[in-house]
């Protein structure tokens, strides 16, 4: 950190595969993902921490990670004269020939990022979550506790306790008592039985603490290997486990709607719903919050434009677009073009993606070069929907990149 802080090295998780998220993940990393017209998903994490002045930053990589690897090697670029860096490190099978085995696997094969770098703290986060956070309060905390690691923690319902890492705190509210992967039916919260503690996946260890966790982790055969299903429950049965309060982060520039916001967007569900969550007059994600900004690639590209009668309302378009058609609550990257006559309804529309002349295309999320035929349409017959395309629980429509439509 600058200004004579601790010493803290940022290690991001980009390595997942993110089945749940395909076909959008068919050719890409998970946080390689679009997200809000112009963003990608690792853009989030990266912002948040390039904000808190933590600015040596290693992003392990390993699934289908090209345009991941290109994307932060041309858009992250750190002063080299105050040695600031944001780097892809790819899977380097230091230990032998294999890949990561999980999350600890991981960082315990990168050990030699924490070794040339020798920082007080590492923060390990997740890249795959869509918020504002700010870490130097939670880094505050995990110094003043002298914990090994501090995990932050948000409320959800405990209906949905099966997708996250759930976290139970002792009676002062901060020390970990248990800490349980995915469970289905784990207790509530002391003060609000119907909610539990969900990890959000991001880390601050002190650096003794997490390499000798991790060769502990390698020497149980039984292991996982991983951050959440792995080093958290042996930390936490060692008692050296604390629990950061997500909701008392604060960042600059926020509203009373969207502090405390956090989104997992693993799912087509929960990725459309984060877009819908953009929208709104008074949006539950403020993405033009200038004093905590999201940073991105700019794209060099001529400003949005709407012609031969083109409408869009309660909508996001980004540079380079071309509307002639009728647009509503939707999103739509750069480049989209929407001919004359057609209809664009709730749906996410990824780079370069054309809507052909009186084209109807409703609740869908269409990846980068997807073209719609003219009078051809999407969301609008649910049978035909699902013989053709990816259709989410929530009937979300979903085509991968250049996908043919018919």
């Amino acid at each position: 950190m600058r200004g004579g802080g601790p010493s803290v090295l940022g290690i991001v998780l980009a390595g997942g595969e993110g089945k749940r998220l395909m076909p959008l993940t068919a050719d890409r990393a998970k946080p390689a993902v679009t997200f809000g017209g112009t963003y990608r998903l690792v853009d989030f994490v990266l912002s948040n921490l390039v904000n808190a002045d933590v600015l040596r930053i290693c992003v392990l990589t390993q699934y289908k990670s090209h345009s991941l690897d290109r994307h932060i090697t041309t858009t992250w670029r750190m002063s080299n004269l105050l040695g600031n860096y944001v780097t892809p490190v790819p899977a380097q099978q230091r230990l032998g020939p294999r890949w990561y085995l999980g999350s600890a696997d991981a960082i315990l094969q990168s050990l030699n990022l924490i070794y040339d770098e020798r920082p007080e703290y590492v923060a390990v986060f997740g890249a795959d979550h869509v918020y504002r956070m700010d870490p130097r309060q939670m880094l505050a905390q995990h110094i003043e506790s002298g914990a090994g690691v501090t995990v932050a923690g948000i409320r959800v319902p405990r209906t949905e306790s099966s997708a996250f890492g759930v976290i139970t705190p002792g009676s002062d509210g901060q020390t970990v008592e248990r800490f349980l992967e995915k469970p289905s039916a784990p207790p509530g919260l002391p003060d609000d039985p119907n909610c539990v503690f969900a990890s959000m996946g991001n880390y601050i260890f002190t650096t003794k603490a997490l390499i000798e966790a991790l060769k502990r982790d390698a020497e149980d055969e039984s292991s996982v290997h991983d951050m959440g299903g792995s080093i958290l429950p042996q930390l936490t049965d060692r008692g050296e486990a604390a629990l950061y309060d997500f909701s008392a982060n604060h960042v600059p520039g926020e509203t009373s709607r969207d502090q405390g916001y956090w989104r997992d967007v693993g799912t087509l569900d929960a990725y459309y719903e984060a877009h819908m969550d953009l929208i709104a007059e008074r949006p539950a994600f403020n993405l033009y919050n200038r004093s905590w900004p999201i940073y991105t690639h700019s794209y060099q590209l001529s400003p949005a434009r709407f012609n031969a009668g083109g409408i869009a309302s309660e909508s996001i378009i980004s540079a380079g677009c071309l509307v002639r058609g009728q647009v509503t609550r939707s999103v739509l990257s750069p480049g989209v073009v929407v001919d004359p006559g057609a209809v664009v309804q709730g749906s996410v529309l990824h780079d370069n993606v054309h809507i052909g002349r009186g084209a109807v295309v409703r609740g869908a999320v269409l990846d980068k070069n997807v073209e719609v035929p003219p009078g051809a349409t999407i969301g609008v017959n649910p049978e035909r929907d699902a013989e053709l395309y990816t259709v989410s629980k929530g009937g979300v429509i979903a085509l991968g990149k250049g996908q043919l439509v018919t």
